[in-house]
Protein backbone atom coordinates (compact mmCIF):
# COMPACT_ATOMS: atom_id res chain seq x y z
CA UNK A 1 0.00 0.00 0.00
CA UNK A 2 3.18 2.56 0.67
CA UNK A 3 3.86 2.41 -2.81
CA UNK A 4 0.55 2.99 -4.40
CA UNK A 5 1.64 6.20 -5.14
CA UNK A 6 4.06 4.98 -7.42
CA UNK A 7 1.08 3.07 -9.24
CA UNK A 8 -0.59 5.85 -9.80
CA UNK A 9 2.07 7.26 -11.89
CA UNK A 10 2.98 4.61 -13.62
CA UNK A 11 -0.99 5.03 -14.70
CA UNK A 12 -0.64 8.30 -15.36
CA UNK A 13 2.12 7.65 -17.60
CA UNK A 14 1.00 4.70 -19.67
CA UNK A 15 -2.28 6.17 -19.89
CA UNK A 16 -0.63 9.54 -20.92
CA UNK A 17 -2.69 12.07 -18.74
CA UNK A 18 -1.97 15.29 -17.92
CA UNK A 19 2.00 15.01 -16.04
CA UNK A 20 0.86 17.72 -13.57
CA UNK A 21 -2.20 16.39 -12.40
CA UNK A 22 -0.63 12.83 -12.04
CA UNK A 23 1.92 13.86 -10.08
CA UNK A 24 -0.60 16.23 -7.76
CA UNK A 25 -2.89 12.66 -7.86
CA UNK A 26 0.20 10.51 -6.42
CA UNK A 27 1.22 12.84 -4.16
CA UNK A 28 -2.11 13.17 -2.65
CA UNK A 29 -2.80 9.37 -2.37
CA UNK A 30 0.25 8.80 -0.90
CA UNK A 31 -0.48 11.28 1.80
CA UNK A 32 -3.79 8.99 2.55
CA UNK A 33 -1.70 6.28 3.20
CA UNK A 34 0.22 7.73 5.55
CA UNK A 35 -2.75 8.78 7.97
CA UNK A 36 -2.81 12.73 6.90
CA UNK A 37 -6.17 14.69 7.40
CA UNK A 38 -7.10 16.53 4.55
CA UNK A 39 -6.19 19.87 5.86
CA UNK A 40 -2.98 18.74 6.31
CA UNK A 41 -2.31 17.53 2.77
CA UNK A 42 -3.65 21.01 1.73
CA UNK A 43 -1.27 23.00 3.89
CA UNK A 44 1.83 20.66 2.76
CA UNK A 45 0.94 21.60 -1.02
CA UNK A 46 0.57 24.84 -0.26
CA UNK A 47 4.10 24.85 2.05
CA UNK A 48 5.72 23.53 -0.98
CA UNK A 49 4.14 25.97 -3.75
CA UNK A 50 5.50 28.68 -1.85
CA UNK A 51 8.88 27.62 -1.20
CA UNK A 52 9.36 26.69 -5.63
CA UNK A 53 7.72 30.05 -6.21
CA UNK A 54 10.62 30.97 -8.11
CA UNK A 55 10.21 27.40 -10.28
CA UNK A 56 6.68 28.65 -10.88
CA UNK A 57 7.88 31.99 -12.36
CA UNK A 58 10.78 30.30 -14.37
CA UNK A 59 7.85 28.31 -15.75
CA UNK A 60 5.85 31.01 -16.84
CA UNK A 61 8.42 32.79 -18.78
CA UNK A 62 8.43 29.96 -21.30
CA UNK A 63 5.19 30.50 -22.67
CA UNK A 64 5.87 34.27 -22.86
CA UNK A 65 9.17 33.86 -24.64
CA UNK A 66 7.08 31.59 -27.16
CA UNK A 67 4.60 34.50 -27.80
CA UNK A 68 7.33 36.67 -28.51
CA UNK A 69 8.68 34.59 -30.94
CA UNK A 70 5.59 34.02 -32.89
CA UNK A 71 5.13 37.42 -33.18
CA UNK A 72 8.80 38.14 -34.27
CA UNK A 73 11.32 39.02 -31.56
CA UNK A 74 14.05 37.36 -32.95
CA UNK A 75 13.53 38.77 -36.47
CA UNK A 76 13.08 42.48 -34.56
CA UNK A 77 16.68 41.51 -33.44
CA UNK A 78 18.20 40.66 -36.53
CA UNK A 79 17.12 43.27 -38.43
CA UNK A 80 18.54 45.96 -35.49
CA UNK A 81 21.80 44.33 -35.72
CA UNK A 82 21.43 44.69 -39.17
CA UNK A 83 21.72 48.62 -39.20
CA UNK A 84 24.71 48.69 -36.61
CA UNK A 85 27.41 48.47 -38.67
CA UNK A 86 30.13 47.68 -36.19
CA UNK A 87 28.77 45.26 -34.64
CA UNK A 88 29.96 41.87 -34.66
CA UNK A 89 29.26 38.53 -33.09
CA UNK A 90 32.06 38.68 -30.13
CA UNK A 91 31.10 42.20 -29.40
CA UNK A 92 27.78 41.48 -29.19
CA UNK A 93 28.32 38.64 -26.89
CA UNK A 94 31.31 40.28 -24.88
CA UNK A 95 28.63 43.08 -24.01
CA UNK A 96 25.76 40.58 -23.25
CA UNK A 97 28.76 38.79 -20.66
CA UNK A 98 29.64 42.34 -19.02
CA UNK A 99 26.04 42.83 -18.61
CA UNK A 100 25.03 39.74 -16.84
CA UNK A 101 28.19 39.91 -14.92
CA UNK A 102 27.48 43.06 -13.69
CA UNK A 103 23.16 42.18 -12.90
CA UNK A 104 24.85 39.03 -10.99
CA UNK A 105 26.97 41.06 -9.10
CA UNK A 106 23.68 42.89 -8.03
CA UNK A 107 21.91 39.60 -7.09
CA UNK A 108 19.54 39.83 -10.63
CA UNK A 109 18.71 36.49 -11.61
CA UNK A 110 17.23 36.57 -14.99
CA UNK A 111 17.56 33.34 -16.54
CA UNK A 112 19.51 34.20 -19.13
CA UNK A 113 19.68 31.16 -21.18
CA UNK A 114 15.57 31.13 -21.81
CA UNK A 115 15.06 34.92 -21.32
CA UNK A 116 17.63 36.63 -23.36
CA UNK A 117 20.44 33.90 -24.79
CA UNK A 118 17.77 31.99 -27.22
CA UNK A 119 15.31 35.25 -28.21
CA UNK A 120 17.78 38.32 -28.85
CA UNK A 121 21.65 37.44 -28.09
CA UNK A 122 21.93 34.87 -30.81
CA UNK A 123 19.85 35.88 -33.78
CA UNK A 124 21.79 38.90 -32.89
CA UNK A 125 24.93 37.03 -33.12
CA UNK A 126 23.89 35.15 -36.39
CA UNK A 127 22.90 38.26 -37.99
CA UNK A 128 26.55 40.06 -37.29
CA UNK A 129 27.94 36.82 -38.48
CA UNK A 130 25.88 36.88 -41.52
CA UNK A 131 27.38 40.08 -42.86
CA UNK A 132 31.11 38.14 -43.99
CA UNK A 133 29.14 35.40 -45.84
CA UNK A 134 26.65 32.83 -45.02
CA UNK A 135 26.37 30.84 -42.33
CA UNK A 136 26.01 26.84 -42.20
CA UNK A 137 24.94 24.63 -39.59
CA UNK A 138 28.17 24.35 -37.92
CA UNK A 139 28.89 27.60 -37.91
CA UNK A 140 25.07 28.18 -36.66
CA UNK A 141 25.35 25.86 -33.60
CA UNK A 142 29.18 27.18 -32.73
CA UNK A 143 27.50 30.85 -32.64
CA UNK A 144 24.76 29.92 -30.72
CA UNK A 145 27.08 27.64 -28.16
CA UNK A 146 29.32 30.62 -27.50
CA UNK A 147 26.33 32.66 -27.44
CA UNK A 148 25.34 30.25 -24.66
CA UNK A 149 29.05 30.56 -23.14
CA UNK A 150 28.94 34.66 -22.53
CA UNK A 151 25.57 34.14 -20.35
CA UNK A 152 27.86 31.42 -18.37
CA UNK A 153 30.64 33.24 -17.94
CA UNK A 154 28.71 36.81 -16.99
CA UNK A 155 26.52 34.39 -14.36
CA UNK A 156 29.27 32.64 -12.76
CA UNK A 157 32.00 35.54 -11.91
CA UNK A 158 28.90 37.95 -11.48
CA UNK A 159 27.63 35.60 -8.78
CA UNK A 160 30.75 35.61 -6.51
CA UNK A 161 30.47 39.12 -6.33
CA UNK A 162 27.15 39.45 -4.83
CA UNK A 163 27.31 39.26 -0.74
CA UNK A 164 24.36 36.97 -0.59
CA UNK A 165 25.27 34.70 -3.99
CA UNK A 166 25.19 31.05 -3.41
CA UNK A 167 28.53 30.69 -4.42
CA UNK A 168 29.93 33.12 -1.54
CA UNK A 169 27.63 31.58 1.05
CA UNK A 170 28.85 27.86 -0.13
CA UNK A 171 32.04 28.86 0.45
CA UNK A 172 31.61 30.39 4.15
CA UNK A 173 29.24 27.16 5.36
CA UNK A 174 32.44 25.12 4.41
CA UNK A 175 34.80 27.43 6.25
CA UNK A 176 32.59 27.54 9.00
CA UNK A 177 31.92 24.51 9.38
CA UNK A 178 36.05 23.35 9.92
CA UNK A 179 36.38 26.15 12.63
CA UNK A 180 37.29 29.30 10.14
CA UNK A 181 36.03 32.60 9.98
CA UNK A 182 35.05 33.68 6.88
CA UNK A 183 33.57 37.70 6.31
CA UNK A 184 31.41 38.03 3.05
CA UNK A 185 31.99 41.48 2.34
CA UNK A 186 35.69 40.94 2.15
CA UNK A 187 34.98 37.44 0.07
CA UNK A 188 33.08 39.59 -2.48
CA UNK A 189 35.94 42.50 -3.27
CA UNK A 190 38.84 39.49 -3.45
CA UNK A 191 36.08 38.63 -6.08
CA UNK A 192 36.15 41.70 -8.31
CA UNK A 193 39.67 41.10 -9.85
CA UNK A 194 38.90 37.63 -10.95
CA UNK A 195 35.64 39.13 -12.42
CA UNK A 196 37.56 42.03 -14.34
CA UNK A 197 40.44 39.84 -15.45
CA UNK A 198 37.41 37.97 -16.82
CA UNK A 199 35.93 39.89 -18.77
CA UNK A 200 39.65 40.56 -20.22
CA UNK A 201 39.76 37.29 -21.18
CA UNK A 202 36.35 37.18 -22.68
CA UNK A 203 37.49 40.07 -25.04
CA UNK A 204 40.58 38.77 -26.23
CA UNK A 205 38.52 35.17 -26.45
CA UNK A 206 35.13 36.76 -28.38
CA UNK A 207 37.85 39.01 -30.34
CA UNK A 208 39.43 35.99 -31.83
CA UNK A 209 36.68 34.09 -32.57
CA UNK A 210 35.45 37.04 -34.49
CA UNK A 211 38.30 36.63 -37.04
CA UNK A 212 37.98 32.84 -37.06
CA UNK A 213 34.53 33.27 -37.49
CA UNK A 214 34.94 35.99 -40.62
CA UNK A 215 37.37 33.30 -41.86
CA UNK A 216 34.85 30.27 -42.05
CA UNK A 217 31.56 32.27 -43.06
CA UNK A 218 33.92 33.62 -46.20
CA UNK A 219 35.06 29.70 -47.23
CA UNK A 220 31.67 28.54 -46.36
CA UNK A 221 30.17 31.36 -48.96
CA UNK A 222 32.78 30.02 -51.10
CA UNK A 223 31.50 26.21 -50.58
CA UNK A 224 27.51 27.44 -51.46
CA UNK A 225 28.14 29.15 -54.62
CA UNK A 226 30.01 26.49 -56.26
Amino acid sequence: MNLLGIVVMIAGIVFRINTLLVILLAGIVTCFISGMTPLAILEAIGKSFVANRFMALFVLIMPVIGVLERHGLRERAESLIRKLRHATAGRIMLFYMIFRQCAAAFGLQMDGQLSFVWPLVSPMAEAAAQRNGELDHSLQDRVRSMAAASENFGNSYGNLIFLAGAGLLLIKSVLLGIGLEADLGKMALFAVPSGMAAILICAIYFYLFDLWLVKQTKKSSREIRN
